[in-house]
Protein backbone atom coordinates (compact mmCIF):
# COMPACT_ATOMS: atom_id res chain seq x y z
CA UNK A 1 0.00 0.00 0.00
CA UNK A 2 1.90 3.32 -1.18
CA UNK A 3 1.63 6.12 1.30
CA UNK A 4 1.73 10.04 0.62
CA UNK A 5 3.54 11.92 3.44
CA UNK A 6 6.65 11.82 5.84
CA UNK A 7 7.91 8.77 7.66
CA UNK A 8 6.86 9.16 10.75
CA UNK A 9 9.98 6.61 11.94
CA UNK A 10 12.43 9.61 11.59
CA UNK A 11 10.09 11.67 14.62
CA UNK A 12 9.19 9.02 17.09
CA UNK A 13 10.60 6.30 18.66
CA UNK A 14 9.56 3.26 21.37
CA UNK A 15 12.05 2.81 24.11
CA UNK A 16 11.41 0.43 26.85
CA UNK A 17 13.76 3.09 29.30
CA UNK A 18 11.49 6.18 28.42
CA UNK A 19 7.95 6.42 29.11
CA UNK A 20 7.78 3.14 29.90
CA UNK A 21 8.10 2.08 26.40
CA UNK A 22 5.39 4.49 24.93
CA UNK A 23 5.95 5.92 21.62
CA UNK A 24 7.59 9.27 22.00
CA UNK A 25 8.44 11.87 19.82
CA UNK A 26 12.40 11.41 19.13
CA UNK A 27 14.74 13.29 22.09
CA UNK A 28 12.03 14.02 24.55
CA UNK A 29 9.93 12.48 26.58
CA UNK A 30 6.68 13.90 25.13
CA UNK A 31 4.77 10.59 24.18
CA UNK A 32 2.83 11.13 21.61
CA UNK A 33 -0.33 9.78 22.99
CA UNK A 34 -0.13 13.76 24.62
CA UNK A 35 0.05 15.68 21.39
CA UNK A 36 -3.12 13.37 19.85
CA UNK A 37 -4.83 13.71 23.18
CA UNK A 38 -4.22 17.56 22.16
CA UNK A 39 -5.48 17.59 19.23
CA UNK A 40 -8.19 15.74 19.66
CA UNK A 41 -9.21 18.37 22.47
CA UNK A 42 -8.63 20.80 19.66
CA UNK A 43 -5.75 22.82 21.01
CA UNK A 44 -4.45 24.37 18.12
CA UNK A 45 -0.93 23.11 17.07
CA UNK A 46 0.73 26.74 17.71
CA UNK A 47 -0.33 26.24 21.54
CA UNK A 48 1.19 22.61 21.86
CA UNK A 49 4.29 24.34 20.66
CA UNK A 50 4.40 26.83 23.15
CA UNK A 51 3.53 24.27 25.24
CA UNK A 52 5.88 22.17 24.70
CA UNK A 53 8.86 23.94 23.45
CA UNK A 54 10.66 21.23 22.32
CA UNK A 55 8.87 19.63 19.86
CA UNK A 56 8.07 21.35 16.02
CA UNK A 57 5.64 21.75 13.31
CA UNK A 58 6.78 18.20 11.93
CA UNK A 59 6.76 15.91 15.00
CA UNK A 60 3.20 16.82 15.34
CA UNK A 61 2.49 15.73 11.91
CA UNK A 62 4.56 12.61 12.39
CA UNK A 63 2.12 11.58 15.43
CA UNK A 64 -0.29 12.06 13.44
CA UNK A 65 0.59 9.80 10.47
CA UNK A 66 1.44 7.75 13.31
CA UNK A 67 -2.46 7.37 14.21
CA UNK A 68 -3.12 6.91 11.11
CA UNK A 69 -0.97 4.37 10.23
CA UNK A 70 -1.99 2.43 13.83
CA UNK A 71 -5.75 2.89 13.01
CA UNK A 72 -5.40 0.72 10.07
CA UNK A 73 -3.92 -2.07 12.32
CA UNK A 74 -7.13 -3.47 13.47
CA UNK A 75 -10.95 -3.12 13.35
CA UNK A 76 -13.09 -1.21 16.17
CA UNK A 77 -16.71 -2.15 16.00
CA UNK A 78 -18.99 0.50 16.83
CA UNK A 79 -22.46 0.06 17.85
CA UNK A 80 -25.00 2.74 17.41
Amino acid sequence: MGRIGMDWREYITVDPEICHGQACIKGTRIMASVVLDNLAANVSQEEILHSHPSLTPEAIRAAIAYAAELSGERVVTLTA
